[in-house]
């Protein structure tokens, strides 16, 4: 099997963006920054031969990775496992109240460990999008795609890649419309970039 090469991509800037922890909420959509943060990767995008653009079915993902897909007049793939971690009973909340509920510290610091209330592990998470991708690179063997999710899922396929626990993966940026590169082969996962902004 030919290395596959994946471009993994968060998806770009909505409105409440730092303030809220949308997770898997409906009714964020990319702002006005956000479109201009996507057609920038786009546009860098446009002279690589993708094969694929694959999408979390959130809606903010959904987005960016049409704006990726236009210039190769590809329709986009919905892939359930690339979506956003399921935050249970802290979805929706502002970051400001999040920081008074219990286990919210504790949930950041021991990610392999300490659950979501009412919602999904992180090494569920992980294994779920890792897997995900591993399906890509036996569909599409040799070819290059483009793969949009969500930050904490790019960088928990990282820390995977990497070795890294998932208590130490929060020492991997992550930013907005950014781009990480991985192969993917018989000799496993090699990570070719990270956070790569939108230009580059």
């Amino acid at each position: 099997m030919g290395a596959t090469t994946v471009h993994l991509i968060r998806h770009a800037s909505y409105g409440l963006l730092g303030r809220v922890l949308a997770g898997r909420q409906p009714g964020h959509a990319l702002n006005a920054a956000g479109r201009e943060e996507a057609a920038r990767l786009a546009e860098t995008l446009k002279v690589r031969t993708l094969a694929a653009v694959v999408s979390s079915p959130i809606e903010r993902a959904q987005e960016t990775a049409r704006i990726i897909a236009a210039p190769h007049k590809l329709d986009v793939l919905i892939e359930p496992d690339l979506t956003e971690i399921d935050f249970g009973a802290w979805t929706g909340m502002t970051f400001a109240d999040l920081h008074a509920q219990p286990g919210w510290a504790a949930f950041n610091v021991f990610r392999s460990t300490v659950p979501t209330p009412g919602g999904e592990s992180m090494l569920a998470a992980q294994a779920r999008a890792v897997a995900a991708l591993v399906r890509l690179a036996v569909r599409y063997p040799g070819a290059e795609l483009a793969a949009v999710s969500h930050g904490d899922i790019v960088k928990a396929i990282l820390a995977h890649a990497l070795g890294t626990p998932l208590d130490l993966f929060r020492r991997i940026e992550i930013s907005p419309a950014s781009r990480s590169v991985i192969t993917l082969e018989e000799g496993g996962l090699h990570v070719l970039g990270v956070n790569l902004p939108p230009w580059a």
